[in-house]
């Protein structure tokens, strides 16, 4: 990802809910981006991330939007620590 550090991140999940997450973003004009640890660790051939688990991020400046959106739309994904 580049310029990491220009983006947070806003939600760990499936693949699907990242995906339905980019779609929400998208039409909300929230610039999006995915990492796949688990799948980058493969094909590089090392071990890396939880199977199944892929990281969505958002420009900093996005972030409480994107926040306030993923957790509407996935609240069991959230405890109140957060």
């Amino acid at each position: 990802m580049s310029n990491e550090e220009s983006y947070e991140r806003v939600y760990t999940g499936s693949e699907p809910n990242v995906q339905y997450l980019q779609e929400i973003f998208d039409k909300s004009g929230i610039s999006s981006r995915v990492r796949n640890d688990f799948d980058s660790g493969l094909r590089a051939g090392f071990g890396g991330g939880l199977p199944g688990q892929v990281q969505l991020f958002v420009i900093k400046s996005h972030y409480d939007e994107a926040l306030k959106i993923a957790k509407t739309t996935f609240p069991k994904d959230y405890t109140d620590d957060e």
